[in-house]
């Protein structure tokens, strides 16, 4: 190896790091596994020992780590002898900041970051054709790893020991209870998912929900899952982009396909939204963001998991609300959650690992373990939270203090819901 020692020396200060190359050296880069304070919380720093097959994999590597390390691993050039592609994306994730100081990932990242309206750029008929990219993979593989509401966003959880269904119903309750829907209330839910929201306010709030996908085999299952739900008559699925929709709701509710707009569409996101929304109306946005100021999506997410996705900075978000008008009532910021939510998934998807590889094959199997892995970690130890952001045409939409929340999720529970 001539590239990677010297990045590794300066990078690798806590854990090890192994590699073993083509011809069988070995690479020893850190102190060795031991526990540190990161971000006020003790982490152990792992030992990793890595096998590359080729070796092309240094050079890769070297100019761009992330995408090459997904892509090694997916392909098989890269293997682990000790630890797994986990441990090595907490390790990476505990130290990223030097890697980030290296003078060639400073001119890649200020290179990225140039481009990213143009890799956002997700106007009508490019966005769902990207959405569908990691949604029209079929049900039965979510099925093997979601819980059974197959609700594919972060959970609300009161402590990680509740379990994953508890937490997704706490937070559908939790949405309810913001949004304070009354009976033959309207609510448009935008980006549907597989319909377990708009279900549960069918059921538990007595409203009539239309349900917005652009993904048509994930609005077919919804469809299906509402007919066996008994609510065909208070819910429609309607396949259209969000910008196509005309009418007025008295709630609007947007879970998990912010992430989809681009931060070139914010503005256009926001004065929708609000087009839509009665007199009266409260909207709720929850979104994964960012703690740190602007920055780009990752090149393996970009280019195989959410392609034109974008996680934003807190300042993006409100840049283009503070133009539209509406009141910004309440923000909360779910700093853990997803964590929590992503550990659950990942171990439910490596008890089915193999049935995965079944259906989807080796590669793809690699690709989510990495995937959810990376996530895992990035909401641990990295920059990335949730947030839920309420807005309204006017500052009274919401009661001025939050008690009603809490109220409204007791009534629900005591309730059944």
């Amino acid at each position: 190896m001539l590239l990677l020692p010297r990045l590794l020396k300066n990078f690798v200060r806590q854990g090890r790091l192994t590699v073993i190359t083509p011809d069988d050296k070995r690479h020893v880069f850190g102190p060795g596994p031991g526990e540190l304070l990161f971000a006020g919380v003790v982490k152990t720093a792992p030992a990793v020992t890595v096998r590359f097959h080729d070796d092309r994999i240094e050079r890769e590597l070297f100019l761009n780590p992330e995408l090459a390390l997904a892509e090694g691993y997916m392909d098989g050039r890269i293997d682990f002898e000790e630890g797994s592609i986990h441990d090595l994306l907490t390790l990476f994730w505990l130290q990223r900041k030097e890697l980030r100081k290296h003078p060639i990932q400073k001119v890649i990242r200020n290179v990225r970051f140039r481009i990213r309206r143009f890799r956002m750029h997700n106007p009508l008929g490019v966005a769902g054709k990207k959405v569908k990219h990691h949604y029209d993979i079929p049900t039965e593989f979510y099925k093997l790893w979601l819980d059974e509401t197959m609700t594919y966003s972060c959970a609300y959880w009161h402590s990680p020991e509740v379990g994953l269904e508890a937490a997704q119903q706490a937070k559908l309750r939790h949405i309810a209870a913001k949004l304070k829907i009354e009976p033959g209330m309207t609510v448009l839910d935008i980006g549907s998912g597989w319909g377990q929201l708009a279900i549960y306010l069918a059921k538990a709030c007595g409203a009539k929900v239309t349900g917005l996908n652009v993904s048509p085999d994930q609005m077919a299952a919804a469809q299906q899952r509402a007919e066996a739900a008994g609510v065909t008559e208070a819910v429609t699925f309607v396949n259209k982009d969000y910008r196509e929709l005309t009418g007025r709701f008295d709630r609007v509710v947007s879970v998990g396909m912010m992430e989809h707009v681009g931060v070139a569409h914010y503005l256009e996101y926001f004065e929708k939204i609000r087009d839509l929304l009665t007199a009266d109306g409260i909207a709720l946005v929850h979104c994964i963001g960012r703690v740190g100021p602007p920055g780009f999506t990752g090149p393996f997410f970009d280019k195989y998991i959410f392609p034109g996705g974008y996680a934003p900075a807190m300042s993006e978000v409100f840049a283009a609300v503070e133009q539209t008008g509406l009141w910004s009532s309440d923000c909360e910021f779910w700093r853990r959650h997803y964590h929590w939510t992503l550990e659950a998934w990942r171990e439910r998807f490596m008890a089915h690992r193999p049935e995965v590889v079944a259906m989807m094959g080796e590669r793809f199997a690699r690709m989510w373990e990495f995937y959810l892995g990376a996530c895992s970690v990035s909401f641990d130890i990295g920059g990335d939270m949730v947030f839920q952001l309420l807005l309204g045409p006017h500052k009274s939409a919401v009661p001025v203090v939050r008690d009603y929340i809490t109220d409204a999720e007791k009534a629900l529970e005591a309730r059944g819901f």
